[in-house]
Protein backbone atom coordinates (compact mmCIF):
# COMPACT_ATOMS: atom_id res chain seq x y z
CA UNK A 1 0.00 0.00 0.00
CA UNK A 2 1.27 3.55 -0.82
CA UNK A 3 -0.10 7.09 -0.25
CA UNK A 4 -1.35 8.78 -3.53
CA UNK A 5 -0.88 11.85 -4.46
CA UNK A 6 -3.83 14.16 -5.65
CA UNK A 7 -7.38 14.71 -4.52
CA UNK A 8 -9.67 11.83 -4.98
CA UNK A 9 -11.61 11.28 -8.60
CA UNK A 10 -15.31 12.13 -9.41
CA UNK A 11 -17.29 9.19 -11.03
CA UNK A 12 -17.08 11.07 -14.34
CA UNK A 13 -13.41 10.23 -14.05
CA UNK A 14 -13.28 6.94 -12.87
CA UNK A 15 -15.69 5.79 -14.13
CA UNK A 16 -14.86 6.64 -17.71
CA UNK A 17 -15.81 4.57 -21.04
CA UNK A 18 -14.66 5.13 -24.26
CA UNK A 19 -16.64 2.79 -26.94
CA UNK A 20 -14.76 0.41 -29.22
CA UNK A 21 -15.14 -1.29 -32.56
CA UNK A 22 -18.49 -3.40 -32.01
CA UNK A 23 -18.66 -7.29 -32.39
CA UNK A 24 -21.41 -8.47 -34.44
CA UNK A 25 -24.58 -7.47 -31.87
CA UNK A 26 -22.17 -6.83 -28.85
CA UNK A 27 -21.37 -3.94 -27.75
CA UNK A 28 -17.57 -3.20 -26.03
CA UNK A 29 -16.47 -0.22 -24.23
CA UNK A 30 -13.03 -0.06 -21.98
CA UNK A 31 -12.61 2.29 -19.09
CA UNK A 32 -9.74 4.65 -19.48
CA UNK A 33 -8.92 5.50 -15.24
CA UNK A 34 -7.55 2.91 -12.77
CA UNK A 35 -9.61 1.20 -10.28
CA UNK A 36 -9.93 2.54 -6.45
CA UNK A 37 -7.30 -0.22 -4.48
CA UNK A 38 -8.72 -0.09 -0.95
CA UNK A 39 -5.93 0.68 1.72
CA UNK A 40 -3.50 1.88 -1.27
CA UNK A 41 -4.51 5.51 0.29
CA UNK A 42 -3.54 5.01 4.10
CA UNK A 43 -0.39 6.86 5.37
CA UNK A 44 1.96 3.89 6.47
CA UNK A 45 4.05 3.54 9.45
CA UNK A 46 5.64 0.33 10.15
CA UNK A 47 3.18 -0.31 12.84
CA UNK A 48 0.08 -0.07 10.02
CA UNK A 49 2.41 -2.47 7.52
CA UNK A 50 2.52 -5.18 10.15
CA UNK A 51 -0.94 -4.93 11.05
CA UNK A 52 -1.98 -5.30 7.61
CA UNK A 53 0.34 -8.29 7.32
CA UNK A 54 -1.80 -9.83 9.87
CA UNK A 55 -5.11 -9.18 8.80
CA UNK A 56 -5.33 -9.99 4.91
CA UNK A 57 -2.30 -8.96 4.31
CA UNK A 58 -1.33 -6.20 1.69
CA UNK A 59 -4.76 -5.57 -0.51
CA UNK A 60 -4.10 -6.12 -4.20
CA UNK A 61 -7.49 -6.77 -5.69
CA UNK A 62 -9.26 -3.47 -6.99
CA UNK A 63 -12.46 -2.46 -5.50
CA UNK A 64 -15.13 -4.41 -6.33
CA UNK A 65 -17.95 -1.71 -6.89
CA UNK A 66 -15.58 0.10 -10.00
CA UNK A 67 -15.93 -3.09 -12.18
CA UNK A 68 -19.91 -3.50 -11.19
CA UNK A 69 -21.09 0.14 -11.25
CA UNK A 70 -18.75 0.48 -15.02
CA UNK A 71 -20.38 -2.27 -16.34
CA UNK A 72 -23.81 -1.20 -15.40
CA UNK A 73 -22.37 2.04 -16.79
CA UNK A 74 -21.65 0.03 -20.12
CA UNK A 75 -25.22 -1.13 -20.08
CA UNK A 76 -26.96 2.28 -20.32
CA UNK A 77 -24.87 3.10 -22.72
CA UNK A 78 -25.44 0.47 -25.02
CA UNK A 79 -29.23 0.90 -24.85
CA UNK A 80 -28.80 4.27 -25.34
CA UNK A 81 -27.44 3.58 -28.08
CA UNK A 82 -30.18 0.96 -29.42
CA UNK A 83 -32.97 3.29 -28.63
CA UNK A 84 -31.09 6.13 -30.75
CA UNK A 85 -31.39 3.73 -33.87
CA UNK A 86 -34.46 3.34 -32.86
CA UNK A 87 -35.17 6.89 -32.92
CA UNK A 88 -36.88 6.53 -29.36
CA UNK A 89 -38.19 9.86 -27.86
CA UNK A 90 -37.15 11.01 -24.42
CA UNK A 91 -39.90 9.71 -22.97
CA UNK A 92 -39.84 6.05 -24.32
CA UNK A 93 -36.39 5.86 -22.83
CA UNK A 94 -35.89 2.68 -20.54
CA UNK A 95 -33.79 3.46 -17.17
CA UNK A 96 -31.24 0.60 -15.16
CA UNK A 97 -33.96 -1.21 -12.63
CA UNK A 98 -31.97 -3.82 -11.59
CA UNK A 99 -27.94 -5.26 -11.67
CA UNK A 100 -27.72 -8.42 -11.06
CA UNK A 101 -23.66 -9.42 -10.67
CA UNK A 102 -20.93 -12.05 -10.05
CA UNK A 103 -17.38 -11.27 -8.85
CA UNK A 104 -15.26 -14.73 -11.12
CA UNK A 105 -11.18 -13.01 -10.88
CA UNK A 106 -10.13 -10.42 -8.76
CA UNK A 107 -9.43 -7.19 -10.32
CA UNK A 108 -5.83 -5.26 -11.45
CA UNK A 109 -6.26 -1.52 -10.49
CA UNK A 110 -3.63 -1.02 -12.52
CA UNK A 111 -5.22 -2.65 -15.37
CA UNK A 112 -8.36 -1.53 -17.78
CA UNK A 113 -11.28 -3.57 -17.51
CA UNK A 114 -13.06 -4.43 -20.90
CA UNK A 115 -16.72 -4.67 -21.35
CA UNK A 116 -18.95 -6.95 -23.64
CA UNK A 117 -22.51 -5.66 -23.51
CA UNK A 118 -25.28 -7.97 -25.82
CA UNK A 119 -28.83 -7.73 -25.62
CA UNK A 120 -30.84 -10.44 -24.34
CA UNK A 121 -34.70 -9.42 -24.40
CA UNK A 122 -36.26 -6.18 -25.92
CA UNK A 123 -39.95 -5.03 -25.62
CA UNK A 124 -41.18 -1.42 -25.40
CA UNK A 125 -41.12 -1.42 -21.09
CA UNK A 126 -38.61 -3.77 -20.01
CA UNK A 127 -35.36 -5.24 -21.62
CA UNK A 128 -32.19 -7.16 -20.46
CA UNK A 129 -29.09 -7.13 -21.38
CA UNK A 130 -25.96 -9.77 -20.10
CA UNK A 131 -22.29 -7.79 -19.77
CA UNK A 132 -19.06 -9.19 -19.21
CA UNK A 133 -16.05 -7.82 -17.65
CA UNK A 134 -12.04 -9.01 -18.98
CA UNK A 135 -8.90 -7.29 -18.26
CA UNK A 136 -5.63 -7.60 -20.34
CA UNK A 137 -3.49 -10.74 -19.13
CA UNK A 138 -0.30 -8.87 -19.45
CA UNK A 139 0.38 -4.86 -18.04
CA UNK A 140 -0.95 -1.58 -19.57
CA UNK A 141 0.87 -0.13 -22.28
CA UNK A 142 0.91 2.77 -20.31
CA UNK A 143 3.46 2.01 -17.74
CA UNK A 144 1.92 4.18 -15.19
CA UNK A 145 -0.83 1.71 -14.83
CA UNK A 146 -3.27 4.78 -15.03
CA UNK A 147 -4.99 6.98 -18.35
CA UNK A 148 -5.52 3.41 -20.37
CA UNK A 149 -4.22 3.99 -24.20
CA UNK A 150 -7.02 2.26 -26.21
CA UNK A 151 -4.31 -0.09 -27.55
CA UNK A 152 -4.58 -1.92 -24.23
CA UNK A 153 -8.11 -3.61 -25.62
CA UNK A 154 -6.05 -5.47 -28.59
CA UNK A 155 -4.04 -6.72 -25.70
CA UNK A 156 -4.65 -10.49 -24.70
CA UNK A 157 -7.18 -11.12 -22.11
CA UNK A 158 -7.51 -13.37 -18.98
CA UNK A 159 -10.79 -15.11 -18.01
CA UNK A 160 -13.77 -12.80 -17.05
CA UNK A 161 -13.90 -10.97 -14.03
CA UNK A 162 -17.20 -10.08 -13.83
CA UNK A 163 -20.59 -11.05 -15.16
CA UNK A 164 -24.08 -9.47 -15.29
CA UNK A 165 -27.55 -9.75 -16.48
CA UNK A 166 -28.99 -6.00 -15.93
CA UNK A 167 -32.53 -5.04 -16.77
CA UNK A 168 -34.02 -1.89 -17.86
CA UNK A 169 -37.31 -0.37 -17.34
CA UNK A 170 -39.71 2.10 -18.73
CA UNK A 171 -40.61 4.51 -16.01
CA UNK A 172 -44.03 4.81 -14.67
CA UNK A 173 -46.18 6.88 -12.13
CA UNK A 174 -47.31 4.56 -8.82
CA UNK A 175 -50.31 2.66 -9.30
CA UNK A 176 -53.41 4.54 -8.58
CA UNK A 177 -51.31 6.81 -6.47
CA UNK A 178 -49.83 3.77 -3.79
CA UNK A 179 -46.04 3.62 -2.72
CA UNK A 180 -45.45 2.13 1.05
CA UNK A 181 -41.82 1.95 2.71
CA UNK A 182 -41.12 1.87 6.53
CA UNK A 183 -39.96 4.44 8.24
CA UNK A 184 -36.65 6.26 6.82
CA UNK A 185 -33.92 5.88 9.14
CA UNK A 186 -33.70 9.71 9.34
CA UNK A 187 -36.92 9.24 11.66
CA UNK A 188 -35.80 5.75 13.29
CA UNK A 189 -32.10 6.87 14.08
CA UNK A 190 -33.09 10.94 14.56
CA UNK A 191 -31.56 10.68 18.12
CA UNK A 192 -28.32 9.56 16.46
CA UNK A 193 -28.06 11.36 13.50
CA UNK A 194 -29.73 14.93 15.12
CA UNK A 195 -26.71 15.10 18.04
CA UNK A 196 -24.04 16.29 15.21
CA UNK A 197 -23.74 17.49 11.82
CA UNK A 198 -23.30 15.30 8.95
CA UNK A 199 -19.84 16.11 8.04
CA UNK A 200 -18.70 15.91 11.52
CA UNK A 201 -19.17 11.84 11.74
CA UNK A 202 -15.59 10.06 11.21
CA UNK A 203 -14.80 9.51 7.54
CA UNK A 204 -16.18 5.96 6.37
CA UNK A 205 -12.23 4.24 6.83
CA UNK A 206 -10.09 3.46 3.75
CA UNK A 207 -10.03 -0.25 4.82
CA UNK A 208 -13.03 -0.68 7.81
CA UNK A 209 -11.26 -3.67 9.85
CA UNK A 210 -11.64 -3.33 13.14
CA UNK A 211 -7.56 -3.74 14.10
CA UNK A 212 -7.09 -1.69 10.91
CA UNK A 213 -8.92 1.30 11.90
CA UNK A 214 -7.53 1.49 15.42
CA UNK A 215 -3.84 1.48 13.90
CA UNK A 216 -4.19 3.78 11.05
CA UNK A 217 -6.82 6.40 13.05
CA UNK A 218 -10.27 6.89 12.79
CA UNK A 219 -9.80 10.56 10.80
CA UNK A 220 -8.24 9.01 7.58
CA UNK A 221 -10.73 9.84 4.62
CA UNK A 222 -8.24 8.61 2.33
CA UNK A 223 -9.14 8.67 -1.37
CA UNK A 224 -12.35 6.95 -2.51
CA UNK A 225 -13.61 7.89 -5.22
CA UNK A 226 -17.12 9.46 -6.52
CA UNK A 227 -18.48 10.22 -3.00
CA UNK A 228 -17.29 12.11 0.44
CA UNK A 229 -18.38 9.27 3.12
CA UNK A 230 -19.19 9.37 6.57
CA UNK A 231 -19.85 6.62 9.48
CA UNK A 232 -22.41 6.80 11.90
CA UNK A 233 -21.13 5.88 15.19
CA UNK A 234 -23.93 3.03 16.15
CA UNK A 235 -21.60 1.27 19.15
CA UNK A 236 -24.28 2.59 21.24
CA UNK A 237 -27.50 1.51 19.24
CA UNK A 238 -26.40 -2.09 18.35
CA UNK A 239 -25.05 -2.68 22.01
CA UNK A 240 -26.37 -5.98 23.36
CA UNK A 241 -27.61 -6.73 19.88
CA UNK A 242 -27.35 -9.99 17.78
CA UNK A 243 -25.77 -9.83 15.19
CA UNK A 244 -28.74 -9.70 12.13
CA UNK A 245 -30.35 -6.93 14.51
CA UNK A 246 -27.34 -4.44 14.60
CA UNK A 247 -27.86 -1.43 11.78
CA UNK A 248 -24.72 0.93 10.56
CA UNK A 249 -25.34 3.75 8.81
CA UNK A 250 -23.64 5.51 5.93
CA UNK A 251 -23.75 9.07 5.02
CA UNK A 252 -22.90 9.99 1.23
CA UNK A 253 -23.19 12.87 -1.40
CA UNK A 254 -21.30 13.44 -4.36
CA UNK A 255 -17.49 14.88 -4.58
CA UNK A 256 -18.76 16.05 -7.91
CA UNK A 257 -21.80 17.27 -8.95
CA UNK A 258 -22.57 15.09 -11.83
CA UNK A 259 -24.68 16.14 -15.18
CA UNK A 260 -27.84 15.43 -15.28
CA UNK A 261 -28.97 14.76 -18.87
CA UNK A 262 -32.42 14.26 -19.99
CA UNK A 263 -31.54 13.54 -23.56
CA UNK A 264 -29.90 10.70 -23.33
CA UNK A 265 -26.39 11.08 -22.83
CA UNK A 266 -23.57 10.12 -21.25
CA UNK A 267 -24.40 11.43 -17.85
CA UNK A 268 -28.43 11.10 -17.50
CA UNK A 269 -30.28 9.60 -14.39
CA UNK A 270 -28.64 6.18 -14.87
CA UNK A 271 -24.70 7.53 -13.87
CA UNK A 272 -26.52 8.22 -10.46
CA UNK A 273 -27.84 5.19 -10.04
CA UNK A 274 -24.48 3.20 -10.48
CA UNK A 275 -22.97 6.28 -8.48
CA UNK A 276 -25.31 4.62 -5.40
CA UNK A 277 -24.34 1.18 -6.66
CA UNK A 278 -20.60 1.99 -6.27
CA UNK A 279 -21.12 3.56 -3.15
CA UNK A 280 -22.95 0.64 -1.43
CA UNK A 281 -20.32 -1.97 -2.36
CA UNK A 282 -17.74 0.10 0.08
CA UNK A 283 -16.58 -2.05 2.94
CA UNK A 284 -19.69 -4.07 3.67
CA UNK A 285 -18.48 -7.85 3.76
CA UNK A 286 -15.19 -6.05 6.20
CA UNK A 287 -18.20 -4.20 8.61
CA UNK A 288 -19.52 -7.78 8.76
CA UNK A 289 -16.52 -9.43 9.14
CA UNK A 290 -16.51 -6.64 12.16
CA UNK A 291 -19.70 -7.82 13.47
CA UNK A 292 -18.82 -11.57 13.49
CA UNK A 293 -16.05 -11.29 15.47
CA UNK A 294 -13.23 -10.88 12.84
CA UNK A 295 -12.51 -7.19 13.51
CA UNK A 296 -8.66 -8.35 14.40
CA UNK A 297 -8.26 -11.69 12.43
CA UNK A 298 -9.90 -11.53 9.60
CA UNK A 299 -8.23 -13.90 6.82
CA UNK A 300 -10.68 -12.78 3.68
CA UNK A 301 -13.26 -10.72 2.60
CA UNK A 302 -14.47 -11.23 -1.21
CA UNK A 303 -17.74 -10.51 -3.03
CA UNK A 304 -19.18 -13.40 -4.82
CA UNK A 305 -22.35 -11.93 -6.17
CA UNK A 306 -24.34 -8.13 -5.47
CA UNK A 307 -27.46 -7.28 -6.80
CA UNK A 308 -28.92 -3.83 -6.84
CA UNK A 309 -32.78 -2.85 -7.41
CA UNK A 310 -34.15 0.38 -8.19
CA UNK A 311 -37.16 0.83 -6.50
CA UNK A 312 -38.41 4.04 -7.83
CA UNK A 313 -37.96 5.87 -11.34
CA UNK A 314 -34.03 6.40 -12.33
CA UNK A 315 -34.86 10.37 -12.19
CA UNK A 316 -35.76 9.76 -8.35
CA UNK A 317 -32.27 8.36 -7.51
CA UNK A 318 -30.12 11.81 -9.05
CA UNK A 319 -27.65 13.16 -6.35
CA UNK A 320 -27.98 16.98 -6.44
CA UNK A 321 -25.63 19.13 -3.87
CA UNK A 322 -28.88 20.63 -2.79
CA UNK A 323 -30.28 18.09 -1.69
CA UNK A 324 -28.11 16.96 1.01
CA UNK A 325 -26.62 13.83 2.72
CA UNK A 326 -27.73 10.29 1.18
CA UNK A 327 -27.93 7.37 3.72
CA UNK A 328 -26.81 3.56 3.17
CA UNK A 329 -28.56 1.61 5.99
CA UNK A 330 -26.83 -1.55 6.37
CA UNK A 331 -27.29 -4.93 7.96
CA UNK A 332 -25.50 -8.47 8.12
CA UNK A 333 -29.01 -10.99 8.48
CA UNK A 334 -26.74 -14.23 8.00
CA UNK A 335 -23.77 -15.55 7.87
CA UNK A 336 -22.26 -19.47 7.20
CA UNK A 337 -20.25 -21.76 5.15
CA UNK A 338 -17.38 -19.06 4.87
CA UNK A 339 -19.53 -16.44 3.57
CA UNK A 340 -21.87 -13.32 4.73
CA UNK A 341 -24.86 -11.66 3.65
CA UNK A 342 -24.71 -7.79 3.55
CA UNK A 343 -28.05 -6.12 3.48
CA UNK A 344 -28.16 -2.24 2.42
CA UNK A 345 -31.56 0.63 1.54
CA UNK A 346 -30.59 3.76 -0.05
CA UNK A 347 -32.11 6.51 1.17
CA UNK A 348 -32.74 9.97 -0.58
CA UNK A 349 -31.94 12.68 2.31
CA UNK A 350 -35.62 13.45 1.94
CA UNK A 351 -35.93 9.91 3.34
CA UNK A 352 -37.56 7.66 -0.02
CA UNK A 353 -36.41 4.61 -0.27
CA UNK A 354 -34.64 5.05 -3.29
CA UNK A 355 -32.84 1.00 -3.96
CA UNK A 356 -31.78 -1.65 -2.07
CA UNK A 357 -28.67 -3.68 -2.19
CA UNK A 358 -28.02 -7.91 -1.13
CA UNK A 359 -24.40 -9.08 -1.73
CA UNK A 360 -23.10 -12.39 -0.90
CA UNK A 361 -19.50 -13.05 -0.22
CA UNK A 362 -16.74 -15.09 1.90
CA UNK A 363 -15.95 -13.60 5.35
CA UNK A 364 -13.54 -15.96 6.68
CA UNK A 365 -11.05 -15.17 10.16
CA UNK A 366 -8.12 -16.62 10.98
CA UNK A 367 -9.51 -18.57 14.15
CA UNK A 368 -12.61 -19.01 15.45
CA UNK A 369 -15.06 -15.85 15.51
CA UNK A 370 -16.96 -14.60 18.43
CA UNK A 371 -20.60 -12.97 17.85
Amino acid sequence: MTSTDGPPLALQEVLDLVKLPSAGYAQRFMGTRAAYLPGSDYTLTEDLVAGANGLMGMHKAAFGGHVYAQAALAVARAWREVEDQKGAKPSERLDIHTINGFFTRAGIATRPFIYTVTPLTSSRTFSTLSVTAHQPSQPSTNPQGDHFPQADASLPLSPPSFTAICSLKLPEPDSVGVSTQEDPPQKRFASILSSRAPSDWPPAPPVDITGMVELAGADQAGRFPVAVMRKVDMTAHNAGKPVHERRELMLYKLLRPLPTTTDGGPWDANAHVVAHAYVADRNGLLTAGNHVGFGYSLKRAASLSYSFVVHVNAEMAVLREEDGWWVQEMWFPRTAAGRGIVESKIWSPGGVHVATEYQDGLIQGLGVGKL
